[in-house]
């Protein structure tokens, strides 16, 4: 056993950490949400991750992205994500997609690959693009709702997508799957009433964006071993 992973070894077991060391995962979206959780799964030891963004980072990032440094800026997201993830364990396999998930691409890759897809994506119609597909192929997704405008990290729960309350876009992600006859969706979400700020821009905070990205590496992880 790698000896970085003895720590959490404790925890879950020596057949648990080999398990993860096999499990493959793609992760969709690696912004504030999205780069904290792909931190978690690298520190924990999940072999092989697919990684999927078309944006650069910029420097309004740097105030939430774990993967945003003075160092980073203009490089592709991915890029930056798969070099932070390779310092941390050179083991890892990262592959990342320089690309946009949408409808009009989503044939070009095979989501059953896949042991978990995480979506932390933005659009609407790309989230709903990517939910049906990971169903069609029975393969286990978990969606982020949203984080921006927000200030309490201590306000996300899990639950099914039609048991989400006072999150905006799950109201939306609700009305659009129901219409699309999807049944379950395994969320993460928080109740708490975004803030407003007097701007169209969202703003956005470290300590909410990075907790919901863990808290989801974290439901990962238990249902990949089917754990706690």
């Amino acid at each position: 056993m790698n000896e970085m992973f003895l720590r959490s070894s404790l925890l879950l077991g020596e057949e648990n950490t080999e398990k993860l060391k096999n499990s493959k995962v793609a992760l969709f979206g690696v912004g504030g949400v999205g780069s904290f959780c792909l931190e978690a799964l690298v520190r924990t030891g999940v072999g092989e991750i697919h990684i999927f963004d078309s944006d650069c980072v910029e420097i309004s990032n740097l105030n939430r992205q774990i993967i945003a440094t003075n160092g980073t800026l203009g490089k592709p997201k991915v890029a930056a994500a798969k070099e932070r993830a390779e310092s941390i364990n050179p083991e890892v396999k990262i592959v990342p997609f320089e690309v946009y998930y949408s409808p009009e691409n989503s044939a070009d890759f095979d989501l059953s690959q896949y042991d978990y897809v995480i979506d932390a994506i933005d659009s609407v119609t790309s989230k709903i693009e990517l939910i049906i597909n990971c169903q069609k192929v029975n393969v286990p997704i978990i969606s982020s709702m949203g984080t921006g405008n927000k200030l309490d990290p201590t306000a996300f729960k899990i639950a099914d997508i039609y048991k989400t309350e006072g999150c905006p876009l799950a109201r939306v992600m609700r009305y659009e799957l129901k219409k699309r006859g999807v049944k379950k969706l395994k969320t993460l979400y928080s109740p708490e009433k975004p803030h407003k700020n007097g701007t169209d821009t969202i703003g956005s905070a470290v300590f909410v964006t990075g907790t919901a990205g863990l808290i989801i590496a974290g439901e990962v992880i238990k249902d990949l071993l089917d754990k706690f």
